[in-house]
């Protein structure tokens, strides 16, 4: 595998609009970022993710752009974004951008021009096809409800959409249209943005021409899975993306990617790859169901190490993944990967120990270093995402009461992770002095980052010490070039691999219950590296690990 610069570094995905308000409008803003710099580079992060703050309608919360130069005034303005660009420099911080161009807004200049005359070249810029007699092209079922289907008002004709009638969707089979893409992506690399994480990319590319697939729900639509996996030449689209922009700038990229193909991922993530790295996303969409969340199986800690190595052997020798417990569509990973009634700043540890451990670059999301838990809506009124408001009908269309459907999509609501970052005990978590646009977390009184930084037995010292340990020289090379090799597989919770370096071997060992265990190495412990318990009992090759306990071992 080929060195590259980010290799050794640590991620941190900033979701703005609950990041910090510096304006007292109860949304976060560029400037509130700017104001938290030295918090991220003190917690030791080098990457810093900074989700849509361009100018947009947010119908998905920023993901539907409307100008893609240009910033949202809700966020601040292009001299906040040089600022902060320059201020991160001077701080040897990375930033990256969220690239959202398998759709646009409806109301960017491309499809506003296309609308005044679907049949002119911006016609092409999209997927437009005419119905006259009110037969859709095809059956497919966009990511939040409804047919991908929308109708151009005064004709016959209807453009797609795969996420929200509000995010057309681009047409990538047309060449001026990637090219418009390119020129905008090197105008924010020239800028000096160190790179992009890829949004939903794996949709720019349709099996075409149109068809229908077999039902799978009562609506009488299907999910749009089923075409992507269909679809050939996405590669072609994303390799030509790479040339054109990322490779001549040196640039970090990270995809999110589902429904790839195994025989793909060197394609995707390897030495002459598209991408530096793609999401491992295997534990979050682990119990999925068709029918929709209120289906969804929860996931066990057997399941969890069971998807955590499933990924790790797929891509060893190929390339990194980028390992998560969450992100912004995703519900808070202390709540969904630790048991029920297990959720405690020791279980906390425990798992923030496994995610670092594990082979890949660790990306946080804001948050994450203090153990935010998700939200409990007492009411879908209390719900901004739109996701979680069609999933909360699909219950209730298939039978369950207000009350089981919301509890339902608590579970996996997007809005678990985009409550108001917790920075204090004050009013508001002291995320805002006005009104926050999303509840903030009630429990923001017992976790904050100002309580937690005065503590140094905090989750968030823990995740200090994970990151210092991920740079320390005498191990950095075996976590992050070394093989894992998991051991104990079949051991009812308990998730342990070794970490095999040149001549180096570590050992990290997870304890996914209350009650203490031994475990019996093949050969002595050198060295107890960390752990998520003060005191560690070590007998000859026999440790014993309490509820909850990680150690990690040189061995």
């Amino acid at each position: 595998m080929q060195k590259k610069w980010w290799h050794g570094k640590v991620a941190y995905q900033i979701y703005p609009k609950s990041f910090c308000d510096t304006n007292g409008d109860g949304i976060g803003d560029l400037r509130g970022i700017i104001k938290k710099l030295d918090y991220l580079k003190d917690l030791g992060v080098d990457i810093i993710w900074i989700s849509p703050f361009y100018c947009s309608p947010l119908a998905d919360q920023g993901y539907d752009i409307s100008d893609y130069y240009n910033i949202d005034p809700r966020f601040g303005t292009m001299a906040d974004m040089d600022e902060l660009l320059a201020e991160a420099k001077k701080r040897d911080l990375s930033i990256v951008l969220d690239l959202v161009v398998n759709h646009c807004s409806d109301e960017h200049e491309w499809f506003q021009k296309m609308l005044a005359d679907p049949d002119g070249p911006y016609g092409k810029y999209f997927y437009i096809e005419e119905c006259k007699d009110g037969k859709l092209p095809c059956n497919w079922r966009s990511y939040f409800g409804g047919p991908v289907w929308e109708r151009i008002p005064g004709t016959d004709k209807y453009y797609l959409h795969v996420f929200h009638k509000k995010q057309p969707d681009l047409n990538w089979e047309n060449p001026q249209v990637r090219q418009d893409i390119y020129k905008m992506i090197n105008w924010w690399l020239d800028k000096g943005v160190a790179g992009f994480r890829i949004d939903a990319i794996i949709n720019i590319k349709k099996a075409l021409p149109f068809k229908d697939y077999p039902a799978d729900r009562p609506d009488g639509l299907c999910s749009v899975h089923y075409m992507l996996k269909e679809a050939q030449g996405v590669l072609t689209f994303l390799h030509e993306m790479a040339d054109h922009t990322f490779r001549p700038h040196n640039a970090f990229t990270v995809g999110e990617v589902f429904n790839e193909k195994p025989e793909e991922l060197p394609d995707f993530i390897g030495d002459n790859g598209c991408f530096s790295t793609m999401f491992d996303f295997n534990g979050a969409i682990f119990g999925g169901s068709p029918n929709g969340w209120y289906d969804r199986t929860p996931i066990t800690p057997d399941d969890y190490k069971r998807c955590c190595f499933e990924s790790q052997r797929k891509i060893e020798g190929v390339g990194f993944l980028a390992n998560i417990i969450e992100n912004h569509d995703e519900p808070r990973g202390v709540s969904r990967y630790i048991p029920q009634g297990d959720c405690t700043e020791t279980s906390k540890k425990m798992l923030a120990a496994v995610l670092f451990m594990l082979k890949g670059l660790p990306f946080l999301f804001q948050g994450q270093e203090l153990g935010m838990e998700n939200l409990d809506f007492t009411s879908i009124d209390e719900v901004d995402d739109v996701s979680t408001l069609d999933e909360y009908q699909v219950a209730r269309n298939a039978g369950l009461s207000p009350e089981e459907a919301l509890k339902a999509v608590n579970v996996y609501s997007r809005d678990n992770a985009r409550t108001p970052f917790q920075w204090s005990a004050e009013k508001n978590a002291g995320f805002t002095e006005g009104t926050p646009w999303l509840r903030v977390n009630p429990n923001y009184v017992r976790i904050n980052a100002e309580e937690q930084m005065g503590r140094p037995d905090s989750v968030y010292h823990f995740y200090k010490k994970l990151i210092a340990l991920r740079k320390n020289p005498r191990y950095a090379d075996t976590i992050v070039y070394g093989r894992l090799e998991p051991v104990w597989e079949d051991v009812h919770n308990l998730m342990a691999f070794y970490r095999r370096g040149e001549g180096q071997t570590l050992l990290v060992a997870a304890n996914f219950q209350n009650e203490p265990r031994d475990i019996t190495l093949d050969a002595p412990c050198r060295e107890l590296i960390l752990s998520n318990y003060e005191n560690t009992e070590i007998h000859g090759n026999t440790i014993r690990l309490q509820g909850y306990q990680a150690a990690i071992l040189r061995i």
